[in-house]
């Protein structure tokens, strides 16, 4: 003990002992004692007040988090994998029949006068008219696994058609803002979830994902093309002929 009534107190345990104090010993893993800070005080004569201060411990049943936690939510993840799995399979196989039926160019081919119309800049017939169309089409299926490699082949040609690399041109912020707002006819993601988790309609949602989706997609075209003609958004860009962009594009490369 020291002047201040205030010491450190070796406790030796026996099977008399309280059940808390047992598991505050094997916490501590001391091998034959308990340690703890001791404040004494007197009281009435001859007797004294003490106090006893642990180290602060945090008790974790193993058990529990093992059994209910661990396994609880590999359970979950391998029943909402499998679920994903099976839904995009089956949806990435439409979309195979799709494409080999021929019906993923006759809806490139239907976007075509639209896509001319939302990007003048871009000649009819470059390659980052094609990689925007497929982009497109695979988002209004709600493919956004197959869209993702088309939308980055679809900036890849953009760029090459950017006199100011760096920046971006209206082209690739009208593009940007309809792959993130796009059109969904069949959100497969969705659905594929609200099946993983036991909805007995998981498709009900069509109708208002087709609405939402249309929305955003008009407002958001009305707001890039708006900005783009404000004169601290718009950039001076100098159009360029089909041959141009060729020739533009073979040095870039060359480059």
């Amino acid at each position: 003990m020291s002047d201040n009534h205030s010491g450190v107190v070796h406790i030796f345990l026996d099977e008399n002992a309280p059940p808390l104090w047992r598991e505050i010993f094997v916490a501590q893993k001391n091998k034959d004692y308990l340690l703890a800070c001791v404040k004494w005080e007197r009281a009435d004569a001859p007797t004294f007040n003490a106090k006893l201060f642990f180290d602060p411990i945090k008790f974790v049943k193993l058990n529990t988090v093992t059994n209910e936690g661990i396994v609880k939510y590999a359970k979950t993840a391998v029943e909402l994998a499998i679920g994903l799995i099976s839904i995009m399979a089956l949806w990435l196989g439409i979309m195979k029949i799709a494409e080999a039926s021929g019906l993923i160019t006759k809806l490139a081919r239907a976007l075509k006068p639209v896509t001319t119309r939302l990007f003048p800049d871009v000649p009819p017939e470059h390659p980052a008219m094609g990689a925007m169309i497929m982009n497109i089409s695979a988002n209004i299926l709600g493919l956004a696994n197959a869209a993702t490699p088309l939308g980055l082949k679809a900036m890849e040609e953009l760029n090459k058609l950017n006199r100011k690399l760096g920046t971006a041109t209206d082209a690739m912020c009208t593009f940007l803002v309809i792959n993130t707002s796009s059109v969904q006819l069949i959100p497969a993601t969705v659905i594929a979830i609200r099946a993983a988790f036991g909805s007995t309609n998981p498709t009900e949602i069509l109708g208002a994902v087709i609405v939402a989706t249309t929305m955003s997609t008009v407002i958001g075209i009305i707001a890039v093309k708006l900005l783009g003609r404000l004169g601290v958004f718009k950039k001076q860009l100098v159009a360029e002929s089909p041959d141009d962009v060729g020739i533009d594009s073979e040095q870039r490369a060359e480059s």
